[in-house]
């Protein structure tokens, strides 16, 4: 039973840690210029696809819907330019501060970056990437 409450408690302290402790994150440049008074489209194509997850990280759940990004292939944990793919995914809208939530859980500047694509249907949306050698291809 110790072992239980042990692992429990430990279980709480990490969530607490990544996901609301100011003491292991810090905002970066990216997410302190986000419009304050939008709403953000975010586009998923790994464990934010998972409703328990998104719904976890952004404290309330928001509907998603299939979407698609032209020229890139998934690739383990990121995306590579490819001429001839097409990565599948959904959208969803977030208000700012569910947004700094999805940084904060992407660790935007540490492990990823955000940036901004346009998607099949020729709508914008924010799109996680990690850091790498490989340069983005941004939108203009």
């Amino acid at each position: 039973m110790t072992y239980a409450l042990f692992a429990l408690l430990a279980a709480a302290v990490i969530f607490w840690w990544i996901w609301i402790s100011p003491y292991s994150f810090t905002y970066g440049e990216t997410t302190l210029e986000i419009d304050q008074e939008a709403t953000h489209r975010v586009f998923a194509f790994g464990t934010l696809r998972n409703n328990f997850v998104r719904t976890l990280i952004i404290r309330r759940f928001v509907p998603t819907e299939p979407a698609q990004l032209q020229g890139y292939r998934r690739y383990g944990l990121d995306l590579l330019p490819d001429d001839d793919a097409v990565t599948e995914g959904v959208t969803f809208y977030v208000t700012p501060t569910q947004l700094r939530r999805l940084d904060r859980y992407e660790r935007v500047g540490v492990k990823y970056e955000r940036y901004l694509y346009t998607l099949e249907d020729g709508e914008h949306a924010w799109v996680y990437r990690l850091i790498s050698d490989i340069p983005p291809v941004l939108e203009e």
